[in-house]
């Protein structure tokens, strides 16, 4: 039974792009649709939103504060070694887990997921080598609904 979903962040709810200004501020964007899916449809599945990203951003930190996102995890790149601490904390298992991710930082918990029982997924552009673990690509870019349709499709 999945009672978490893990989620990368730049190129999976992102475009992967970092839109810099010439006084040094930074822009992200995030789709609507995700959002929706993570705040309005996981609780009523009671499954828990997890993110674990490598870079770190304020940006993000207003983005999960908007989706009531309270595991929040930046700068990591131990990815496994952040989920195997929340799951030890919550008494859970990888099999528990559902992860979407995009690139070559996302396969260490991809693959330990996967070997568990659990579920992974990316997006259509994600990284090949994501694409060859995934049980799940979605139709959609990252930052495009990606997030949502394999929300969607892990309810079903």
């Amino acid at each position: 039974m999945i009672k978490y979903l893990i989620m990368d962040v730049d190129g999976t709810l992102t475009d992967g792009k970092i839109y810099m200004g010439s006084n040094g501020e930074m822009f992200k964007a995030f789709d609507i649709k995700d959002g929706c899916g993570i705040k309005d449809i996981l609780p009523d599945y009671s499954i828990i939103p997890i993110i674990i990203t490598a870079r770190g951003s304020k940006i993000l930190e207003n983005r999960c504060k908007e989706l009531a996102i309270e595991k929040l995890y930046q700068g990591e790149r131990n990815k496994i070694g952040r989920l195997q601490q929340i799951l030890k904390e919550e008494n859970a298992n990888l099999s528990n887990c559902a992860y979407i991710g995009d690139d070559i930082l996302d396969i260490q918990c991809m693959t330990p997921i996967k070997e568990a029982g659990g579920l992974v997924g990316c997006p259509a552009d994600a990284v090949q080598k994501v694409k060859n673990i995934a049980d799940f690509i979605s139709t959609r870019n990252g930052g495009n609904g990606a997030v949502r349709e394999f929300i969607e499709w892990l309810l079903k």
